[in-house]
């Protein structure tokens, strides 16, 4: 993974509720046991019609449209609890997601894969889609040391809350393996403590 500080960037307003797993990335293209080659199946059937070719409607085949930054509606990512869906949306370029309410598995699958979720209110929400809508080159900054997303023109901003654990990996580029790594040193001087190996001061012996 790479490590996830700070983003400013132009997003792409995807305006629909209850997006599934299924939209985001069809069961069909779930043979596949690496990451490898989903971003460009992620929400095939939106994105092409059934010859194959690009749907001009959609929103990710509007050129004024661009950013790593996806703005969707509410109840994002409900559906199966497919890791594939969070492999695809990374896959394509995305490094985070904002919405007014992410299912839980999804989350979770985002998370670990080092995609951010950003949970906002849904009055912030409608905030984001205004002013990418009325201006596709609007930037936003997320600052995930400050737990904040920020509308760059207005200044206007809120707060998003995140896994203490999941915020420390992101911001380290840490997976799990790679965390525990990290503590090797703490590990071992607590278990030399609870062997009664750790050495004991000298100004205890001289007491």
């Amino acid at each position: 993974m790479e490590k996830f500080i700070r983003l400013i960037d132009t997003a792409i307003p995807l305006d629909a509720e209850n997006v599934d797993t299924d939209q985001i990335i069809p069961a069909r293209f779930l043979k596949a046991t690496d990451k490898s080659g989903f971003g460009e199946n992620l929400f095939r059937d939106w994105r092409f019609d059934k010859n194959g070719e690009p749907n001009e409607d959609f929103v990710l085949n509007q050129n004024k449209y661009s950013g790593s930054i996806l703005i969707a509606g509410n109840n994002f990512g409900c559906g199966s609890s497919r890791e594939h869906a969070a492999w695809a949306i990374k896959a394509y370029g995305f490094k985070a997601v904002v919405s007014s309410y992410f299912a839980d598995i999804f989350k979770g699958n985002a998370l670990n894969n080092g995609l951010l979720p950003v949970q906002v209110s849904p009055d912030f929400l409608h905030r984001l889609f205004t002013s990418v809508e009325k201006d596709p080159k609007e930037k936003f900054s997320i600052d995930l040391e400050q737990q904040k997303i920020t509308i760059k023109s207005s200044g206007d901003s809120e707060h998003f809350d995140i896994d203490p654990y999941k915020k420390t990996c992101l911001i380290n580029a840490y997976d799990d393996i790679d965390f525990l790594t990290s503590k090797l040193a703490e590990i071992k001087k607590f278990e030399e403590k609870r062997s009664g190996k750790e050495s004991i001061p000298q100004e205890t012996l001289q007491t």
